[in-house]
């Protein structure tokens, strides 16, 4: 139980309200004075009659104004917001005395060194942060701040150690108790520097470990620099929107706007007028996106679901940079870079008729393919770590190892989603944190996939037979389009072509339908 007292500074008061308290047995745990005109006392609980007697004796007390129950007192509410504080900090902090040795650290130092806090407490900091002396630091005439390079194990990082200094009511020197030490990391401190400066030219975004995903980022940014057209090719959550937004951050138009179109999102009556704008009667209703990036770029994300009329509007834009909005009849130019993204094999929707063949080939200028995340695996654990670093900062909660067991559970994972995938796995996981200090294979929630065969509905009733069907139906409407006839298709498969004649016709699949 908590009271707040609220009182003149007289000598004497505080002792009169204690012997109060001693006369009804209470045992005192705490007391605190506010330079506010308030005292603080912290003692065991009691019961209502005993507080309704006690209240108004300490009211008669001289020089006291009022006494009321709090939830709280001062040092404690101070010292929770300190462990808040370190306990969402990314960063690694040890308190330690004027001896070296460790008296307080956050959750982001026990991480880093892997041990916990009663394994380190009250031992030299020298045991385990190594390249600076910090007992000889602090046995100076004068300490001073420092900022310098040390180690723990194998990795490196920037320490920032500021003396702690208590003011001395005898003297004018203050008492030197301590120091504080911060820890960061060289990623951390790239970033830190980034958004400082402001200068990111987009591709420092781009996580690339692998050998596969550095090759791309080295032909990216050559096609950046040019300013033809632009296709990037990869399955859905690769990133092409990430890499056509670092192109554009790393060309000349840099300073000019960059708009991003989902044409899947548009419905065709409106594609033409988004995209172009559209007049009524002389007047301009809408000015279309093509307009609003004058002199920057027009990210087309999956071009392929573009309505025909759009596509022939854009080609026509493409051979001589004008168009005409919908219902007007002036010829605009505008003068943008158009990049365009796919998930679908445009060459065989341009076989079929989806897709204009002579679109295609303006497009198709300058092209590179981002790979999915089976085919980067050395990227999996680095991509995990940064998604758990960004959103355990962005919900100020701790940054967590990754267990053995999970580590090998997302590289034998086959990611159908990719980087989208397993950034909104980490969001998940992150934001449902349990206070473990391990993320885990339970904590991700990943459904059950299998390369080739798909996700696994656990609570599939049907019998086999009718699996074996669905199986057999999708597995033909993928393979079927790729054979010029139905008995290449059967040769392929091992069967006879009436078996395969009869499966085509029983699933209702034909080229025309079924690209």
């Amino acid at each position: 139980m908590r009271l707040e007292v609220s009182c003149l500074d007289r000598v004497g008061l505080a002792k009169d309200i204690l012997t109060i308290m001693e006369g009804y047995g209470i045992n005192l745990f705490a007391i605190d004075a506010s330079n506010q005109g308030f005292l603080y006392l912290q003692f065991a609980e009691v019961s209502f009659d005993t507080l309704s007697e006690l209240l108004p004796l300490i009211r008669k007390v001289e020089g006291v104004h009022d006494v009321r129950t709090v939830s709280f007192m001062p040092s404690e509410q101070e010292h929770y917001a300190l462990k808040t504080l370190l306990k969402t900090l990314p960063d690694s902090v040890f308190s330690i005395d004027v001896k070296g040795r460790i008296r307080i650290v956050n959750e982001s130092a026990l991480h880093t060194i892997g041990m916990a806090e009663h394994e380190i407490i009250d031992e030299s900091i020298n045991h385990w942060v190594q390249g600076f002396n910090f007992g000889r630091w602090l046995s100076e005439s004068t300490v001073l701040a420092q900022a310098t390079r040390v180690n723990i194990g194998e990795n490196e990082y920037l320490a920032e150690m500021l003396p702690i200094y208590l003011p001395d009511s005898g003297s004018d020197t203050p008492i030197l108790a301590g120091a504080v030490v911060s820890l960061k990391s060289p990623a951390r401190l790239g970033k830190q520097f980034n958004a400082l400066q402001n200068q990111s030219s987009g591709f420092e975004n781009v996580l690339a470990t692998s050998d596969k995903m550095k090759e791309v980022l080295v032909q990216a940014r050559r096609m950046a620099q040019l300013d033809a057209p632009l296709l990037i090719t990869g399955e859905t959550g690769t990133g092409k929107e990430l890499m056509s937004r670092a192109c554009h951050d790393a060309s000349m138009r840099r300073e000019q706007p960059f708009i991003a179109i989902n044409c899947a999102a548009m419905p065709d009556s409106a594609a033409e007028e988004e995209l172009f704008g559209f007049v009524s009667n002389g007047n301009v209703i809408k000015r279309g996106f093509i307009e609003e990036a004058k002199g920057g770029t027009v990210f087309l994300d999956e071009i392929a679901e573009m309505s025909k009329s759009a596509q022939v509007k854009l080609l026509r834009f493409l051979q001589d940079g004008t168009f005409r909005r919908v219902g007007g009849d002036e010829e605009i130019r505008s003068d943008v870079r158009i990049i365009c993204s796919t998930q679908k094999n445009l060459a065989e929707l341009c076989q079929s008729g989806e897709f204009r063949e002579d679109l295609y080939y303006r497009i198709h200028v300058l092209s590179f393919h981002v790979p999915s995340l089976r085919e980067r695996k050395v990227d999996i654990i680095p991509l995990t770590e940064m998604f758990l670093e960004h959103y355990s900062q962005q919900l100020s909660i701790p940054i967590r190892r990754i267990s053995g067991e999970c580590r090998e559970h997302l590289l034998g994972y086959a990611w159908p989603g990719n980087v989208r995938q397993l950034k909104n796995a980490i969001f998940r996981a992150v934001s449902m944190w349990d206070g473990s200090a391990e993320l885990t294979v339970e904590q991700l929630k990943l459904p059950s996939y299998a390369e080739g065969f798909g996700y696994f509905d656990h609570q599939f009733e049907g019998s086999l037979e009718q699996a074996m069907k669905q199986f057999e139906s999708s597995l033909l409407r993928r393979l079927y389009p790729a054979y010029p006839s139905t008995r290449q298709l059967a040769k392929k498969l091992g069967v006879s072509h009436t078996a395969i004649a009869n499966k085509l016709r029983e699933y209702k699949i034909s080229k025309q339908k079924d690209v």
